[in-house]
């Protein structure tokens, strides 16, 4: 399903969406991502990731997952603002 070998890969690839545009390689900032023979996307340096979600947001196709991304924490933040409330 998945190009990660392992759950400490931050970006997730479902290959069967993927088209291979490139979008996601081209955007990243710290090049994470590279396309393979097939010229979909893998993920190369996953060390490298910082979890922008530039990837997740640009691809078209919806074939990037970025796990425990910022956006995670925005929703976190704005549950604890809801809870302050009730």
């Amino acid at each position: 399903m998945t190009s990660a070998e392992s759950p400490e890969v931050p970006v997730l690839v479902r290959q069967e969406w993927c088209k291979g545009c490139g979008i996601c390689i081209a955007m990243c900032p710290k090049k994470v991502l590279e396309a393979a023979a097939d010229g979909k996307v893998v993920v190369a340096r996953p060390e490298d990731c910082i979890k922008c979600e530039t990837c997740e947001i640009m691809c078209p196709d919806f074939a990037i997952r970025v796990v425990g991304g910022r956006s995670k924490e925005v929703a976190r933040g704005r549950e604890d603002v809801a809870d302050a409330r009730a």
